[in-house]
């Protein structure tokens, strides 16, 4: 994408704001994954997304989105674009009068989503910082949140929780799926150790510490349901605002 492509988009997506500075951490860390042209063309391919998940992105997808329910009302929010139809598939519950928004930090993943959504008129994508969302407070009835905490270091992962957990209304559900230390007797608390360290450098936070141990001091919410799946490799944190 061209730097006017690029410029375009954050017009587009945040009229009268600052543009909008990729993360030092994705430019070093995450470059190959989602920034480089050949990025998108390499993993947005549904059988791959479901091969890094070793087979459970649609077990996992649909398990954040039936938190949501069969058919979705009111405006949702999901931060940072997903390779795969997880999008799409919640565009399909979404009911006639719901709306989603979408936040990306990087032009190439919004212009990505662009091309590949069947109701493209339910969907606002906006060139967003998941650390700094520039939406009111209790703006949003459901935000998701699908595998971004581990791509990111501890203190943007504290300002992205801090920040979905501040536009969720009350009574509202923030949803977060990402990994999770597995069970003593699983083999993937081996085998995803070297994988996991070397193309992921800060996801073993999220075997040392618990989503709720990120949550902002002094926010109030309901409550925290926890599910794991994978022999405990994969979780599923439900906080109720």
């Amino acid at each position: 994408m061209s730097p006017k492509e690029s410029a375009a988009i954050a017009e587009t997506a945040a009229p009268g704001l600052a543009p909008v500075v990729i993360p030092e951490y994705l430019q070093k860390t995450y470059w190959w994954a989602y920034l480089h042209p050949n990025a998108v063309r390499i993993f947005e391919r549904q059988w791959l997304v479901n091969l890094i998940l070793w087979g459970n992105f649609a077990r996992l997808r649909d398990a954040a989105l039936q938190e949501m329910g069969d058919v979705i009302h009111g405006k949702v929010l999901q931060v940072a674009c997903v390779y795969g139809d997880f999008t799409e598939h919640l565009l399909r519950r979404l009911a006639p009068e719901g709306q989603l928004d979408v936040v990306d930090v990087a032009p190439i993943q919004i212009k990505n989503l662009q091309t590949k959504l069947s109701r493209p008129s339910q969907v606002r994508m906006l060139l967003q910082d998941s650390t700094e969302l520039h939406f009111e407070d209790a703006s949003h009835d459901a935000v998701v949140v699908f595998f971004l905490l581990h791509e990111q270091p501890a203190q943007a992962r504290r300002k992205t929780i801090a920040e979905a957990l501040r536009v969720t209304k009350p009574g509202g559900k923030l949803i977060f799926v990402d990994y999770h230390k597995p069970v003593a007797s699983s083999p993937w608390r081996y085998l995803m150790v070297p994988i996991l360290s070397t193309l992921e450098p800060f996801a073993m936070d999220m075997w040392r510490g618990e989503i709720a141990d990120w949550l902002p001091a002094g926010v109030p919410f309901t409550k925290v349901e926890k599910q794991t799946y994978f022999g405990g490799l994969y979780q599923k944190v439900v906080i109720t605002r």
